[in-house]
C-alpha cells in the first residue's frame, strides 16, 4: 500500500466577534475541483490567489459530507490492518476541534471521531468470519512532554521509546479495552477533562496541547479453509493545538511559553508532510519534534506506510 497523502480545506462560518468588526469574506471555493480562491479585500481588479487541495469545503459545508467523502476509505483501510492517522491544522479557534468532535444537533455535523467509532463497531458487528481485539489509548504533548490522559497522574511525563518490532512507541502509556461506540465515548470524555487548555484573546477555550487518542485493533482472521491469520491497525485520532500569532492571541508568561512550543511542532509537523508529498526527498525529518515521531512511519510494524489525513483551515 503506497504513501497517501491528502490535504482538505474547510472554511467555517464568521463568528460574533467577526461579524461585529464587520469581517468581509475573502475565501470562496470551488468545491467540484477542489480549489480555495483567496481575493484581496478592497482590490476586486486583481486576480485571487488559488490553492488546489484533494477536496474543498465551504461554510455551509457537514461533516458528514467530508467523513464520507475523505475518512471513510481512511477507517476502511484501518480495519483491513493498515494504519491511518487523521488530524485538523489550522490557527486557534478556525473550527479544528469542530471538525474532529463536532455537535449532535444537527446530526450531520457530528464531529469526524464519534463517527470513526460508529464506523470501527458497526463493522465488527456484521463481520462473520473475523474476531477483533479493540484497546484506546488518550495522550497529549504539553510542551513537547508526553502525558497519559487516562492514567493516574496525568501529569507525569512519560518517555518516548523506540523497540525494533513494536516500532515507536510510548512507555507506560494506558490502553483500555473498549467493546462499543460508548465505551469509546467514556474514555474519550475521561482524558478530555485531563486536557490542557487556556484562555487567549481569539479562543477562550483553546487547547493549549496536541492531543491523540489511538484506536488499536487486533483482528484474527478465521478463514472458510479453517485456518487463521492475525492482523493489526492503527487509527489516531488528533486534535492539534492552534498555530498562533503572538499579537493576535495576546500571549504572555505560560501562554507565550505555550504557543512557542505549539508553533514548532506544527512547523516540524508541516515539513514532515512537505517531505512526504514532495516524493523526492531521501529524509523525511520525523525525529524534530514529539509529535512527528509518533504518527512516524514503522514499516517493521505494519508493514505499510501510515496513510495520512490532513484537514486545513483558512479564516473567512
Amino acid at each position: 500500500m503506497a504513501e497517501a497523502v491528502k490535504v482538505i480545506v474547510r472554511c467555517r462560518p464568521m463568528n460574533q466577534r467577526e461579524k461585529d468588526l464587520k469581517c468581509e469574506a475573502v475565501v470562496e471555493m470551488v468545491s467540484n475541483i477542489g480549489q480555495c480562491q483567496l481575493k484581496k479585500p478592497k482590490d476586486r481588479l486583481q486576480p485571487p490567489k488559488i490553492f488546489t487541495f484533494d477536496g474543498a469545503y465551504y461554510m455551509d459545508s457537514t461533516t458528514e459530507t467530508i467523513y464520507n467523502d475523505i475518512c471513510f476509505p481512511l477507517v476502511e483501510g484501518v480495519l483491513e490492518g493498515y494504519n491511518g492517522t487523521v488530524f485538523a491544522y489550522g490557527q486557534t479557534g478556525c473550527g479544528k476541534s469542530f471538525s474532529m468532535m463536532g455537535i449532535t444537533d444537527p446530526p450531520t455535523q457530528r464531529g469526524i471521531i464519534p463517527r470513526a467509532f460508529e464506523h470501527i463497531f458497526e463493522t465488527i458487528q456484521v463481520s462473520e468470519n473475523s474476531k477483533f481485539l479493540v484497546h484506546a489509548s488518550y495522550l497529549e504533548i504539553y510542551n513537547e512532554e508526553i502525558r497519559d490522559l487516562l492514567g493516574k497522574d496525568h501529569k507525569t511525563k512519560l518517555d518516548l521509546k523506540e523497540h525494533p518490532e513494536r516500532g515507536v512507541y510510548v512507555k507506560d502509556l494506558s490502553k483500555l479495552p473498549v467493546n462499543n461506540v460508548r465505551e469509546c465515548e467514556k474514555v474519550m470524555d475521561l482524558g478530555g477533562k485531563n486536557r490542557s487548555v487556556g484562555s487567549t484573546l481569539m479562543n477562550a477555550d483553546s487547547s493549549r496541547s496536541h492531543s491523540i487518542f489511538t484506536i488499536n485493533l487486533e483482528i484474527l482472521d478465521t478463514g472458510t479453509s479453517g485456518g487463521e491469520h492475525i492482523r493489526a491497525g492503527k487509527l489516531n485520532l488528533v486534535d492539534l493545538a492552534g498555530s498562533e500569532r503572538q499579537a493576535k492571541t495576546g500571549a504572555t508568561g505560560d501562554r507565550l511559553k505555550e504557543a512557542t512550543k505549539i508553533n514548532l511542532s506544527l512547523s516540524a509537523l508541516g515539513n514532515v508532510i512537505s517531505a512526504l508529498v514532495d516524493g523526492k526527498s531521501k529524509h523525511i525529518p520525523y525525529r524534530d519534534s514529539k509529535l512527528t515521531r509518533l504518527l512516524q512511519v514503522s514499516d517493521n510494524v505494519v508493514h505499510v506506510v501510515h496513510p495520512i489525513l490532513k484537514l486545513r483551515y483558512m479564516e473567512s
